[in-house]
């Protein structure tokens, strides 16, 4: 069974994120991405949609042209678990290229 975060890891994890938002509501964290074209943003969900298959954890997206909204929680836990944490850190390195 997956752990949900406690509060002392959840604290740590945000701290190693960049431009994550905590949403305290769903305990999910979200991040924007902004790319030069429609083409930049599909292959980036692309990339990242590859990446979580492998991880078994999928995120919750939404694209318009050449943005990404993405949102991480574990619905097994109903809440953030590492597995979001690793997802989040594999889609940050993605996004840089």
């Amino acid at each position: 069974m997956v752990q949900k975060l406690s509060d002392s890891q959840r604290e740590t994890a945000l701290s190693e994120l960049a431009d994550w938002t905590h949403d305290a509501e769903r305990d999910a964290i979200t991040k924007s991405f902004q790319f030069d074209d429609f083409v930049g943003s599909f292959g980036f969900m692309s990339r990242v949609a590859l990446h979580a298959e492998k991880m078994d954890h999928h995120p919750e997206w939404s694209n318009v042209y050449d943005k990404v909204e993405i949102t991480l929680t574990t619905h097994d836990c109903d809440g953030l678990s590492e597995k979001d944490v690793r997802l989040a850190k594999t889609i940050d390195a993605l996004a840089e290229g």
